[in-house]
C-alpha cells in the first residue's frame, strides 16, 4: 500500500522493524535502513540497476535479509513542486513493486537530497569526486529516510517507548 503521510506510514507498520530508504535513479538505487526501532538511518549500498525484476529481487533479498517492514522512497518533485516524470517513475516502480510484494511505502519529498549529502562530503569529510559518486546514492537515501524516520516519530510520540 502506499501512503501519503507520516501518520498513515505508522499506522501501516508494527511497532519495531527496520525501514529501507531508495533513492531510485535511472542507473542506480541507493538502499539505506534504518534500526529495528526506526531512529537512525545508515547507508547501506548503492544496487546497480539493471531490469526491474533483477532489481526487486536483490531488493527483496537484502530486505528479507535485514526483516524490513516498510519503504520509504525518494518522491522526485521539481523544485516548484510539481510532480514531473521522474514521479511518474517512481511511482510505476512502487506500483510494480507492490504487485510482488505487500509492504507499506511512503513517498518522502526528496528535493535538495542529493546536493545536501554531497555538500556535506566535501565540506565535513574532504572525499575526492570519486569517492564521493561512489557513496552519494546511498547516503542519499539515508539523508531521506533519517527526514522521513523524524517525521514518523513526530507522528506516534510514544511509538519508540
Amino acid at each position: 500500500m502506499i501512503v501519503r503521510d507520516p501518520g498513515a506510514m505508522a499506522a501501516a507498520l508494527p511497532a519495531r522493524g527496520a525501514v529501507f530508504g531508495l533513492d531510485l535513479g535511472s542507473k542506480t538505487i541507493g538502499v539505506a535502513t534504518s534500526d529495528v526501532t526506526r531512529v537512525v538511518a545508515s547507508p547501506l549500498e548503492t544496487l546497480r540497476r539493471t531490469r526491474f525484476s533483477r532489481d526487486v529481487e536483490t531488493l527483496f533479498a537484502r530486505m528479507d535479509h535485514r526483516a524490513v517492514v516498510g519503504l520509504v522512497l525518494g518522491w522526485p518533485r521539481e523544485m516548484d513542486g510539481r510532480e514531473g516524470s521522474r514521479c511518474q517513475a517512481t511511482r510505476a516502480f512502487a506500483d510494480n513493486l507492490l504487485k510482488m510484494r505487500d509492504i507499506p511505502i511512503l513517498f518522502w519529498d526528496e528535493r535538495l537530497s542529493t546536493s545536501a549529502v554531497q555538500r556535506m562530503m566535501v565540506d565535513e569529510f574532504d572525499l575526492s569526486r570519486e569517492r564521493r559518486a561512489a557513496k552519494v546514492d546511498a547516503l542519499a537515501a539515508a539523508y531521506i529516510l533519517q527526514g522521513a524516520l523524524e517525521a514518523l516519530a513526530r507522528a506516534v510520540p510514544d511509538q519508540r517507548a
